[in-house]
């Protein structure tokens, strides 16, 4: 998979499709507004200029840079392998954006959530192709972290994780664990009850 497209391109959105670039990616990044897609595309630019002032890149970030289309029209996404969602951390709102690329996406194409906190199933049940959903769940900043959690819900195709988890791990050189799709998944869930531990101890 080479054709990665981004849905919502905030801090986690704009880095998910920088990393992307990197990997080799004919990248697409679509949010509703220029001047949102502005300020990605500056901060995009920006982080790979550090990168490449510290000799972290493997090519001009110029090269990069001219593998990411940015646009307002999500029919540009209709001939994405991967979409990765990066909205904002609602369900309606998520509910509503996997259930309007159903009609753009191919059949065969791969829907990721980057949710932190909502069960990757009830995004999924708004798809009229749950098996092709799950999530992604990447940790800020996402050109700096390593890590990637791998999401199938019930009803995601394991091919499907399969894939993702090769794409992650192969194309934008991620350590990838997989996460049962349950609260916090892997990685909050330990952190969460140290943070409250720390949080009573400072209390008391």
């Amino acid at each position: 998979m080479n054709r990665l497209g981004v849905v919502g391109c905030g801090v986690m959105g704009a880095g998910i499709a920088e990393v992307g670039a990197k990997g080799g990616c004919a990248v697409v990044v679509v949010d509703f507004s220029e001047e949102i897609l502005d300020r990605a595309r500056g901060r995009m630019a920006a982080s790979l200029a550090k990168a490449e002032t510290a000799g972290r890149l493997n090519e001009p970030a110029d090269a990069i840079m001219g593998r990411i289309a940015f646009t307002t029209d999500r029919a540009a996404l209709a001939d994405r392998e991967i979409v990765i969602e990066a909205i904002r951390e609602t369900l309606e709102d998520k509910v509503a954006l996997i259930g309007n690329l159903d009609g753009i996406l191919s059949a065969e194409a791969i829907i990721a959530t980057n949710t932190s906190s909502i069960p990757v199933a009830q995004i999924a049940a708004a798809s009229s192709h749950p098996g092709r959903v799950l999530g992604l769940h990447f940790f800020n900043p996402v050109p700096v972290m390593p890590l990637v959690e791998v999401v199938a819900c019930l009803v995601t195709d394991p091919a499907v994780a399969d894939a993702a988890h090769g794409f992650c791990a192969d194309v934008l050189g991620k350590k990838v664990i997989r996460a049962a799709d349950r609260s916090g998944f892997v990685v909050n869930a330990i952190l969460v009850p140290y943070l409250l531990s720390a949080i009573r101890s400072l209390e008391n």
